[in-house]
């Protein structure tokens, strides 16, 4: 099976120095996911929580909500023309009583490691309709004072990051803050995949009262992979895209972007911040 990290040598160079030495390089490798037997898509990921991965992927499709969606999955014996198990093929089996969404699955398209929509037909195929609409979810209510405090917390949980430097991470929180899990891919798109595939797997769906936070950009991508799962707050440590912007307002999905210190910018969903304190500061 791939390693998260490998080594490879390199040249360093220093304030005119030169010497070699070994560097350690996050890994990168593809992964096909087949539902009930047919190749559904690739993805460039970093080896590791694959089955969790496999089924966040389809939570975000609408095919798979809850454990009891998912019979198992099963990394695929012969994917090489010598039998060999590269295990970088997974076979997802739904339960039988799931029905497959009505728009085309089968894409069969090659997915990088940062975009995870890509060969989507349109995008009415990836507005999906939610499971549990973040509208009629519990009401969470936070603080800027505990968003701000979240990036700290996701970048102390990034051990491989502190090898390599080339992960991004995801990350959920309590609405009151504390930590429940986090994951590092190569894609941050994979990164939160993982995170819902677990909490799928763990029967944790949806997460109605917990806070998304991911270490690069929200793009539509994580917005939807947000409102699939029940998350009714994502915050990043950078920018959203537009859509990203139009979904969280339509879907009621509270989106903050540039969340780095105390400073951020909140630009859809501003009803579950408690400004009462800020705006006295202010």
């Amino acid at each position: 099976m791939g390693r998260v990290t490998e080594r490879r040598k390199i040249l360093r160079i220093r304030d005119g120095a030169v010497s070699t030495r070994p560097d350690t390089l996050v890994a990168e490798e593809p992964l096909e996911i087949r539902l009930n037997g047919k190749p559904l898509a690739i993805t460039m990921r970093t080896p590791g929580d694959d089955f969790a991965l496999a089924a966040g992927f389809l939570v975000s499709e609408g095919v798979l909500a809850t454990a009891s969606d998912l019979q198992n999955i099963v990394y695929c014996a012969g994917a090489t023309a010598d039998g060999s198990n590269t295990y970088n093929v997974v076979d997802v089996k739904t339960a039988p009583h799931v029905t497959l969404p009505t728009f085309g699955l089968e894409r069969n398209v090659y997915t990088s490691s940062s975009c995870g929509l890509c060969g989507k037909a349109s995008l009415d195929a990836v507005r999906t309709t939610a499971r549990w609409p973040i509208a009629d979810s519990p009401p969470v209510r936070v603080t800027p004072e505990l968003l701000a405090d979240l990036p700290e917390q996701l970048r102390a949980a990034q051990r491989v990051f502190d090898r390599t430097g080339g992960l991004h991470a995801a990350a959920l929180f309590t609405e009151g803050g504390q930590l429940l899990d986090s994951r590092e891919d190569v894609g941050r798109h994979n990164a939160v995949d993982k995170l819902i595939g677990r909490a799928l797997r763990n029967g944790s769906l949806p997460l109605s009262r917990t806070i998304l936070l991911v270490s690069g950009r929200a793009s539509f991508e994580l917005a939807q992979k947000a409102v699939m799962a029940g998350i009714p707050v994502l915050a990043a440590v950078s920018a959203p895209s537009s859509l990203a912007v139009d979904l969280a307002a339509e879907s009621g999905l509270t989106l903050v972007g540039f969340l780095r210190g105390g400073s951020m910018n909140v630009y859809a969903g501003e009803d579950r911040l408690s400004l009462r304190e800020a705006a006295a500061r202010g």
